[in-house]
């Protein structure tokens, strides 16, 4: 239990709330733990640096849901805590891990799609309602399913950008502006640092998450697929030809 406190600890220090309201309990975490679900620490030397909760997900004997992974920045605490996680499900049979993250802030994207090859699957709207945190600003909490497919090669190749590319949204001077989703490629910027706009131009920063709302969310729901992550700052969406009449 003194482990899995100093976890909620890290926690509330990331996300930048008060212990108690620390995004995932102790408790929860050892009662997830002790049903045989994920919960590891990431150490440098004897201080924790980074921590992982997931829970087995839908389809049973398949799945992986990891719920939430937070490390100190630098370290490589948090590429160290997904790939202990991958081989920890592919050791238990499972062939994929899904996980949500907000699909406005690039680190996370370039990192889940690049880093680790991982995929959006399904745009999530206001998933977990507001939240009131030094990540999310009070701002309607969009996030976008993801889901790496642990049966393909863990590193992924260099995106090459496919000719004929159109900007379903871009970023002029810092604000989003709206283009055209129905390229057979669309590319979709994202703000430089949306946490830094929400405290800053609260404004600017609900008119990033309306813009790719519409764009990214209704591609993926028309059935688009998100090839990559292009240059840091551009989702490269794919979408599917219409059938011929």
């Amino acid at each position: 239990m003194a482990d899995l406190a100093a976890v909620a600890r890290l926690y509330a220090a990331i996300w930048g709330t008060e212990p108690a309201a620390a995004p995932i309990s102790a408790e929860i975490m050892r009662a997830l733990a002790h049903a045989g679900n994920y919960v590891a620490g990431a150490y440098e030397d004897t201080r924790l640096v980074g921590a992982s909760v997931a829970f087995f997900g839908d389809p049973i004997g398949t799945s992986l849901h990891s719920h939430i992974t937070g490390a100190a920045q630098g370290r490589g605490a948090g590429l160290a805590l997904k790939l202990h996680q991958r081989q920890w499900a592919l050791t238990r049979g499972l062939k994929r891990i899904t996980w949500t993250y907000d699909p406005l802030i690039r680190r996370n994207a370039h990192f889940n799609l690049v880093k680790l090859g991982a995929r959006p699957e399904e745009y999530l709207t206001s998933f977990y309602g507001e939240m009131d945190d030094a990540i999310n600003g009070g701002d309607e909490s969009d996030r976008v399913l993801t889901a790496w497919d642990l049966t393909a090669p863990s590193a992924s190749c260099p995106l090459e950008l496919p000719a004929g590319a159109a900007h379903g949204v871009i970023n002029q001077e810092g604000r989003p502006e709206i283009g055209t989703t129905d390229a057979e490629i669309v590319l979709i910027d994202l703000p430089d640092d949306i946490e830094a706009l929400r405290r800053t131009d609260p404004g600017a920063a609900r008119a990033w998450r309306l813009a790719v709302r519409h764009a990214l969310g209704g591609l993926l729901a028309d059935g688009a697929r998100v090839a990559g992550f292009h240059d840091r700052r551009s989702y490269v969406v794919h979408r599917t030809p219409s059938p011929a009449t």
